[in-house]
């Protein structure tokens, strides 16, 4: 309890919020798994785990809320939230498609994240748990949960590829992605070192599962 309290009384301050309200789709799970079958899998893998990318685009996905993956989903179709492989890939996809797929996708079960630098875990830990207060920076768990699973339009994030994770939290800072309007990421993001950065992400990779 009382981490719960530090880190919503450090967003308080840093004049964020958490607050979300967004349903989860509805749709069927079986018929996104044909199209994960179809257009996904080379990247995300048929349970949404994939494999330790080379290339840092490709994100876990399985175990994700299902309202976080439909709104990237439609945001990459939109084009709010920018990705040549992705945009690609949704552009003949329904919403009754991608609400299948995101459906499916968070149905799955997510497997242990790889640590590459064992030296940056302590540090991610501090920030994600606790922040960096004399930074501005609030704790990552006020939104994405002590257990870093995540809640509605906050994605879980535990096992995560770190260069994936890293990449993100990168493009957050520099204002290249700029889909999470009022979801403060690009305000956490921009208080953070690259240091910082790749030590959360080092972190989150190696967060237990459930």
């Amino acid at each position: 309890m009382k981490q719960f309290i530090v880190t919503t009384a450090m967003l308080a301050g840093a004049g964020l919020s958490c607050a979300v309200a967004a349903a989860p789709p509805k749709g069927d799970p079986e018929k996104g798994k044909q199209i994960v079958s179809q257009v996904c899998l080379a990247c995300h893998g048929v349970d949404g785990n994939g494999t330790e990318p080379t290339n840092p685009e490709f994100p876990k996905l399985a175990g994700k809320q299902p309202e976080y993956l439909f709104k990237q989903l439609n945001d990459f179709k939109a084009g709010k939230r920018k990705n040549e492989i992705m945009a690609g890939m949704v552009a003949n996809l329904t919403p009754d498609d991608m609400a299948n797929l995101a459906l499916y996708f968070a149905g799955q079960k997510a497997r242990p994240g790889v640590v590459k630098n064992p030296a940056l875990v302590a540090q991610g830990k501090k920030i994600y748990l606790d922040g960096n207060p004399d930074a501005g920076v609030p704790a990552c768990a006020g939104c994405h949960e002590v257990d870093a699973f995540g809640y509605k339009l906050y994605p879980h994030l535990a096992g995560q590829h770190t260069e994936y994770t890293f990449l993100q939290l990168k493009r957050f800072n520099s204002g290249e992605r700029d889909n999470d309007k009022g979801l403060a990421m690009q305000s956490v993001t921009a208080k953070m070192t690259e240091q910082e950065m790749r030590a959360v992400a080092e972190y989150l990779a190696g967060v237990q599962l459930k």
